[in-house]
């Protein structure tokens, strides 16, 4: 046996080859240290029709396959550009001419591995898969000392995490009463089935050990199914990962000879610290793969003219006097939401033309567009791109392999047909309507939702889960050749809310909608969770005062969205001077530091929120500048004390105690320049305690009775500096 150890960012990889087994992980460790000790698992795992499992029969596990048995290692190559490392690992089985060459893939300035895997039949004959993994990790320690996490993710109750132990996950250490094989048997499964990719769970994990203080963070990089699974080995725990599969989701793949099948990509940071430590390293990450946009740096704010609004019945009458209060407020982008292609009300079912009603807008929607340029904002029209109504003409236009099918007959989901990008005639109706929305009416935001989940489709005699597959594939690269042809247009990633937050999307898109919850008291745990799973300048939320409310509650509904990217709407039309002043102000504040947003970390000072937490905070920062948010949503007035972002916990050391407080009722926020420790930034005018101890201090904020939210900024002295 040979090891094979591959260092890239601060991680080192630990591989085992030999003559006579497939290569196996003995884990990814934080740093150089040395491989943990143990048999390891299988690099990749791959099962085939009638193959079934050697050495082991388990319950549910994704291992150990005999076609994995049968690989052998057969070399490894690397190859570097300047901002990326890949080591390509290559296993053979020329016996059942079956090729596998697995991705480690390190992006520069990041301490995480990206993992896929190619499966190529070499042979003769057909050969058929069911399951290949695309990522496999174990070494994590001790079972005793894990502290596994997950978010459970539904429907305007997104971003839930949860913490347990293995045992509660129902892993247990078996040793020494096993028989050698290590396991227990069974497995702690998460999985996504359909096409919403967090429509249950998020696509991101975390194991943390405790006795070492290390972490690991994943993220399955994939729009559609997907499943990853933890299961006790030899006394610790593997990780196995990727998207979909035979078992959980009808998937298989023939290969011919000559053909190959890439797995979904699979993301891991490995850091000294907990889970924020790897949540954080997943920020970089992010950041580091995704498309770069103008958007992305400027972080303008957004006006939608749907949530706690139009609701999807927009007309031009009623849009006026919104458009003149969001341009007033200090909008940037002014968005069409659901509506503006419908005559009648009930439209749920009859979309798919995309043209503009005559009926809603009797001078024609240019006319309303152009009044949303002249008040100086880029105009935005919402889409749901994948599916026609089961009612559009559009149905009748569209060939038979336009649609999704379950033996032979088409989908129908919630009065919708889904649209199977695959299908040259999709893309190219779907590139016509975009070219003419951007082209001809001058949008430069276009928010694509998707309202629908479905299985798969058997379209073409493929299995269903290999069909959803397909069209994903084909709806981003659809999406890539869009932005190559608009590289300004700015786009929205929505289904339902936040039923679609992956980063196979958001490495294209620029924004993330979090939830499409009404409620803004229910809104601040998902808005203080978001950047675990998007980074700060891609979490579009809410924030939607209405004019029945008085200060605290509309203060507390700015203060959602601002520590992401402002998403304003609500009937701003028809507030009071005083109140619309209080919006305004909320945007000239956002405006002043939003781009330590776009760089900053994020840091969850009381941890990540609970659905029904008295107290909640999230923090934004760098090395020197901190934006933190407060929410306290308890009946009667109180104070919480959270510690501070940076490492060693004090923004001026040896100053000793620092009062703070926002300034005077009436007067602005200080700027960004404003070199006091602490102070609040939003709303100013409203009462607030706010005590900021000296060395190794923490912040202690006092606030009157929820529904109350703050926005503070800290900085960070250095020795000698004076406020």
């Amino acid at each position: 046996m040979n090891t094979l150890s591959w260092t890239a960012g601060g991680i080192a990889v630990h591989l085992v080859t030999g003559p006579a087994d497939p290569v196996r992980v003995l884990g990814l460790v934080p740093g150089a240290g040395p491989a943990p000790a143990g048999p390891g698992v299988s690099l990749v795992e791959l099962d085939s029709p009638g193959e079934g499992r050697l050495g082991n029969s388990t319950s549910a596990q994704h291992r150990p396959y005999a076609v994995t048995a049968g690989l052998r290692y057969a070399g490894h190559t690397e190859e570097s550009t300047s901002d990326r490392t890949i080591l390509w690992v290559e296993q053979r089985d020329d016996a059942r001419g079956l090729r596998v060459r697995t991705a480690l893939e390190h992006v520069a300035g990041t301490e995480v591995i990206r993992v896929r895997s190619e499966a190529a039949n070499t042979g003769r004959a057909p050969l058929t898969l069911t399951y290949v993994s695309s990522l496999a990790v174990t070494g994590f320690g001790p079972m005793a000392k894990l502290r596994l996490h997950e978010a459970r993710n539904a429907w305007t109750a997104e971003l839930r995490w949860q913490r347990r132990t293995a045992e509660q996950a129902g892993l247990v250490d078996i040793r020494p009463f096993d028989d050698g094989q290590g396991t227990a048997k069974g497995r702690h499964a998460v999985t996504a089935t359909g096409s919403w990719s967090s429509g249950d769970f998020l696509p991101v994990g975390g194991i943390e050990d405790l006795e070492r203080g290390l972490a690991w963070v994943w993220q399955v990089e994939h729009c559609g199914a997907w499943h990853w699974e933890l299961g006790d080995h030899h006394g610790s725990l593997y990780l196995q990962a990727a998207g979909p599969t035979g078992r959980e989701h009808q998937w298989r793949v023939t290969l011919a000879p000559g053909e190959s099948f890439a797995t979904v990509p699979v993301a891991i940071a490995a850091t000294a610290g907990g889970l924020d430590d790897g949540l954080r390293a997943l920020t970089r990450y992010r950041r580091a793969i995704r498309r770069p946009a103008p958007d992305l740096e400027r972080l303008p704010v957004v006006f939608n003219d749907y949530m706690n609004c139009l609701d999807g019945n927009a007309t031009e009458a009623d849009l006026g006097p919104l458009i003149d209060a969001a341009a007033e407020a200090g909008a940037e982008y002014f968005v069409l939401d659901a509506g503006w292609y419908a005559d009648e009300g009930s439209w749920w079912d009859t979309v798919g033309e995309w043209e503009p009603s005559t009926v809603r807008f009797p001078h024609g929607i240019e006319t309303t567009l152009r009044r949303i340029t002249d008040a100086g904002m880029t105009p935005g029209l919402w889409l749901e791109p994948e599916v026609v109504g089961v009612r559009s003409p559009v149905v009748d236009r569209l060939p038979a392999e336009a649609f999704f099918t379950d033996s032979g007959v088409r989908v129908r989901e919630n009065g919708r047909f889904h649209l199977d990008y695959r299908c040259a005639a999709v893309r190219e109706r779907m590139d016509r309507v975009v070219d003419r929305l951007v082209g001809e009416l001058g949008a430069g935001y276009l928010k694509l939702d998707y309202n629908i989940s479905a299985a798969g489709t058997d379209a073409g005699g493929e299995s269903t889960g290999a069909g959803l597959l397909g069209h994903n594939r084909a709806f981003l690269a659809w999406l890539d050749g869009v932005l190559a042809r608009h590289p300004a247009l700015v786009l929205e990633n929505c289904a339902s809310g936040g039923m679609r937050m992956d980063y196979a999307l958001l490495a294209r898109t620029a924004l993330q909608s979090t939830s499409d919850q009404k409620d803004h008291g229910r809104y601040a745990p998902i808005a203080a969770a978001a950047p675990s799973a998007v980074t700060p300048e891609q979490s579009a939320v809410w924030a939607y005062p209405q004019p029945e409310h008085g200060p605290e509650e509309a203060s507390f509904c700015l203060v959602n969205a601002m520590l992401g990217r402002v998403h304003l709407s609500g009937r701003i039309d028809r507030m009071a001077p005083e109140q619309a002043k209080r919006v305004r102000t909320a945007v000239e504040v956002y405006k002043r530091y939003r781009s330590l947003l776009a760089r900053g970390q994020p840091h969850w000072p009381l941890g990540l929120p609970g659905r029904d937490d008295r107290w909640i905070a999230l923090a934004v920062h760098d090395d020197h500048e901190c934006v933190l948010a407060v929410w306290h949503r308890g009946t009667t007035a109180g104070t919480v004390t959270l510690p501070l972002p940076w490492p060693d916990g004090d923004p001026a050391p040896g100053d000793g105690p620092a009062p703070a407080s926002g300034p005077a009722p009436g007067r602005d926020p200080a700027p960004a320049s404003d070199p006091a420790p602490a102070r609040v930034l939003f709303p100013a005018d409203l009462p607030t305690g706010l005590d900021l101890a000296g060395a190794g201090g923490a912040l202690r904020i006092s606030l009157p009775a929820g529904p109350s939210a703050r926005l503070i900024r800290l900085h960070r002295r250095t020795r000698g500096e004076t406020p």
